[in-house]
């Protein structure tokens, strides 16, 4: 797919009654019980863009985690914002929601299930969940897939392509953060854990169809919805929900890189982890953009 133009993602000033956005409107913070923290991305997503959020901070003594999923009602148009964006806006028909949980978040794709057009649902079927994968096996049952997720540059979907350099999370500085951040890296951390990072988007499947994606730290679940219509524009969802009290938007680079992120890949290639990079002669800009962005 051909690269778009690079846009500034925000939350839309329609939220839920508990929320709280920052002067950017890039952080989302749930201020008080454990619902009405529903949020939506200030403009439609074109195909292939992923909204792209990060747990920030999290509330003990509730239980469930971050929704996120698509839309197709325009956050003006709704009366007041649903309390709960499962069941409450799926229940208004039209969106699309996934519910993030600690463990099982990979899509099983039903073979009995079948694809619009073939009589499934025109307006988007959701899939199962569970932790299987399709692989490739050779004669002895060995897994035959290229092992690429350390090695790409960019996360493919279908025919989309989006940088990865951003898309997985990152540990808070300290003397462990090497050793965290290879665990965001092979997504061995719960998806729902502070500092994790997920995002949502959808990839165009036939004409005016579309098939939803949720990303976790740089890995595909899957097509968590298919067949979803994209005549009609679609709005990321996010339901800070329950334990998920704070996330922010990760914004990422899907032209040319700016020359901080090409200075940062050069120095990144150097050295054992990024923490290294208090002990180099270099601004301290540049350091704290290197060890923190």
């Amino acid at each position: 797919m051909e690269p778009f133009p690079d846009q500034f993602m925000e939350f839309h000033p329609i939220h839920g009654i508990n929320i709280r956005l920052d002067h950017s409107g890039t952080q989302a913070m749930r201020v008080e019980s454990f619902a009405n923290g529903v949020c939506f991305s200030k403009h439609p997503l074109k195909p292939g863009e992923i909204f792209l959020i990060e747990i920030e901070d999290k509330e003990l003594g509730w239980c469930g985690h971050l929704r996120i999923g698509l839309t197709a009602r325009n956050p003006l148009d709704l009366e007041v914002v649903p309390e709960y964006s499962i069941p409450d806006l799926t229940d208004l028909g039209d969106s699309w929601i996934f519910a993030i949980t600690r463990n099982h978040n990979k899509i099983i794709e039903d073979p009995e299930v079948q694809e619009p057009g073939e009589g499934g649902l025109a307006g988007g079927q959701r899939l199962g969940r569970g932790e299987v994968e399709d692989r490739a096996v050779d004669g002895g049952g060995n897994n035959v897939n290229p092992k690429t997720f350390f090695t790409d540059s960019h996360l493919y979907i279908e025919n989309v392509r989006i940088p990865r350099d951003k898309l997985v999370g990152r540990s808070r500085p300290g003397r462990y953060s090497h050793i965290l951040d290879d665990l965001y890296k092979t997504n061995a951390l719960p998806p729902t854990a502070r500092r994790s990072r997920i995002g949502v988007l959808y990839v165009p499947k036939g004409r005016d169809l579309g098939d939803m994606h949720i990303i976790i730290n740089g890995e595909d679940m899957g097509a968590s919805a298919k067949g979803i219509p994209t005549i009609q524009p679609l709005y990321a969802v996010v339901d800070v929900f329950a334990a998920t009290k704070c996330v922010r938007i990760v914004q990422v680079e899907y032209g040319f890189s700016s020359l901080q992120t090409l200075c940062r890949k050069a120095i990144q290639k150097h050295i054992v982890h990024r923490m290294a990079i208090d002990w180099l002669e270099l601004p301290e800009a540049l350091k704290h953009y290197c060890k923190y962005e």
